[in-house]
């Protein structure tokens, strides 16, 4: 299997580039986005590709691939919507779209978030975005997947990018056995997330929205 990953260097995006390499089934994987991962391996190539919006430029490199898993994204906090929509929408509908083109046949899973509004009109900026993502993956004439995790547990050295959240994971840290053990389903960690990907997209799933209890039992 093929894979590309957006958002390699994201928390998600490293437990998903993780489990991807340590998968013997998955024999190359493209990291893309506006940096390098910094990670080497013989099954790895990075490409640094700066204009997300358009890839034009690297179309011949965007063939051949089985599986997208679409990691990208930023917080809200501080965004006006315009700016928040143009990377949370923007470039999930153009990688979309151009994917599409040369890969109909492909499994493209969109990491969106609980609580994202698929209906597009609610009050709660964020979700409304997330959700006019969602929908403009799954219009899409390939398999088109949308996981909603809730809370994320990093393992194996992996580290958000953002401070606010590895301060609240190093402070959730010891309380993580108990917060798993009342809220069953909720808390997923980095390699659950990136195995999950991993299965939806050899086997498919039951439904194209998963929510955080049906990602925990894939």
């Amino acid at each position: 299997m093929n894979v590309l990953i957006f958002g390699a260097t994201g928390m998600v995006g490293q437990g998903v580039l993780r489990e991807c390499l340590l998968d013997p089934g998955v024999e190359h994987v493209i990291a893309i986005g506006r940096s390098s991962t910094g990670v080497t391996h013989a099954k790895l190539r990075n490409l640094v590709h700066r204009d997300l919006w358009n890839y034009a430029a690297i179309e011949k490199d965007l063939t051949g691939i089985d599986a997208c898993f679409f990691c990208l994204g930023v917080t809200s906090a501080g965004m006006k919507e315009a700016e928040y929509e143009r990377i949370t929408y923007g470039i999930a509908a153009a990688a979309g779209e151009t994917l599409a083109r040369f890969n109909p046949r492909m499994t493209f899973v969109f990491v969106s978030g609980v609580g994202a509004d698929s209906s597009e009109t609610g009050r709660v900026m964020w979700a409304r975005v997330k959700g006019k993502a969602e929908n403009a993956i799954l219009r899409l004439p390939f398999r088109g997947y949308v996981i909603r995790p809730a809370v994320i547990q990093p393992l194996h050295g992996i580290q958000s990018r953002t401070t606010m959240y590895r301060v609240a994971y190093a402070l959730f840290k010891p309380l993580m056995p108990i917060l798993r053990w009342a809220f069953p389903g909720r808390i997923l960690t980095t390699e659950q997330i990136g195995r999950a990907m991993l299965k939806v997209a050899r086997n498919g799933a039951p439904k194209r929205v998963l929510e955080p209890g049906d990602i925990g039992v894939l």
